[in-house]
């Protein structure tokens, strides 16, 4: 039996619908770009997702894992979506792409400057076909600079970030995050500045360019690290997250299975020594604030990690709940998947549609108590090429014909 066969159906109840009105054009490919459409999708946007004929994003041929041949990376990042094949690159594939924009308000694009302007999906080109157009540029270095036209991918921008800098133990090599950081946030960030055009537009009835970065994104994420820096502090290093600035946070051994344990005040840390029965140690008036506990990090450490090790991960974790003391499991997939909590959060689910079954992880936001966001699976390859190109253009079928036996479509 596969996972997903042990997962509920998606949340009940109406879909989302905040931005029901809103058409987004997706013309963009593997994960960042992706997952910004998605985001509007599951708040209600209508998401026409173009690809390649004969080809598809890039992210469908990423696997294995595949399950019935479809890419799991791929169903990550695209429910809710319509997808139409439409090569724009000549003009008869360039005049359906226009007729498209007039019908959008927000168009996505992962291209380099070059390759927009190339092509013809840059923001001028494109807002001269509508003008109040919603045109985002996701790229790995931005519209502007003189790396505005380098390549990126996920890898190379957590490389940029210093994240990778940062990430494992002091003594091992760099390593990347366990799953695709700065193609997420960027993709966030690219959804919430969306967002913010839209409401703009709305109230001024002005159009807007925007140019999100990879690399601006993912280095904003390590604000909390660059800030002390930039302000005096050491440069941070390596150290297998046991650096931060508060003095106990951290991953401990128990028994059988690490811990994660946060003592973030004097509060905090108090109730920690009364949980494991040594109140004495918290009256110390060495540890008395966090700066003075920083000062002797590594003995209380010590201290607290030859307590821990005397119990088992599961009593330690019962006991902090009781004392209101910040804690918690290191969880591999499979554990996270089958929590319970997160599962009645609506957060893990199976989509069933005809013979195919399509695992997901929801969008993990409720407005007004309402958590359904899913309205469709991951689309096949040009599913919806005759639905859009006949329903929203209105294209007769004669055309429809000439465009496929032209390959257009």
């Amino acid at each position: 039996m596969l996972p997903l066969e042990k997962l509920p159906p998606p949340s009940p109840g109406v879909p989302l619908a905040l931005l029901k009105g809103i058409t987004v054009l997706d013309l963009t490919t593997s994960i960042a770009g992706p997952y910004a459409a998605m985001l509007l999708g599951d708040m209600g946007a209508h998401v026409i997702k173009i690809e390649r004929p004969g080809k598809g994003d890039d992210c469908r041929a990423w696997g294995p894992p595949f399950l019935d041949g479809e890419s799991l990376w791929f169903m990550s990042c695209n429910r809710n979506k319509q997808s139409v094949t439409l090569d724009y690159t000549g003009d008869a594939g360039r005049a359906v792409l226009h007729d498209l924009v007039r019908k959008s308000d927000v168009v996505i694009v992962n291209l380099t400057d070059r390759v927009q302007k190339k092509l013809g999906v840059d923001h001028a080109a494109l807002s001269a076909v509508r003008a109040d157009i919603v045109h985002l540029s996701l790229s790995g270095f931005g519209l502007k600079g003189a790396r505005k036209d380098f390549p990126c991918y996920d890898l190379i921008a957590e490389g940029y970030s210093s994240v990778m800098d940062l990430t494992g133990e002091a003594e091992s090599p760099p390593q990347k995050i366990g799953t695709p950081a700065a193609d997420l946030i960027a993709g966030m960030d690219s959804a919430y500045a969306i967002l913010a055009a839209l409401f703009d537009r709305q109230r001024t009835g002005n159009g807007h360019k925007l140019d999100v970065s990879m690399i601006d994104s993912m280095t904003r994420f390590m604000a909390p690290r660059i800030v002390p820096y930039l302000g005096g502090g050491p440069l941070p290093k390596r150290t297998g997250a046991k650096d931060s600035v508060i003095s106990v946070y951290q991953v401990f051994d128990t028994q059988d299975r690490p811990i994660t344990l946060g003592l973030g005040n004097d509060g905090i840390f108090k109730r920690f020594w009364q949980a494991v029965g040594e109140p004495a140690v918290a009256d110390d008036p060495r540890y008395a604030t966090n700066a003075q506990r920083n000062a002797v990090r590594a003995e209380i450490v010590d201290k607290i990690q030859s307590v821990l090790r005397t119990q088992t991960r599961e009593h330690w974790l019962k006991l902090f709940v009781q004392h209101n003391v910040p804690a918690g499991p290191v969880n591999n997939a499979q554990e996270v998947a089958s929590d319970p909590e997160l599962i009645a959060r609506g957060l893990f689910y199976t989509a069933v549609e005809g013979s195919r079954k399509i695992p997901q992880v929801g969008l993990g936001i409720a407005v007004d108590d309402n958590n359904a966001s899913y309205r469709s699976a991951p689309p096949k390859l040009g599913e919806h090429n005759d639905a859009v190109l006949s329903g929203l253009l209105g294209y007769d079928a004669a055309h429809i014909a000439q465009l496929k036996a032209a390959k257009v479509v």
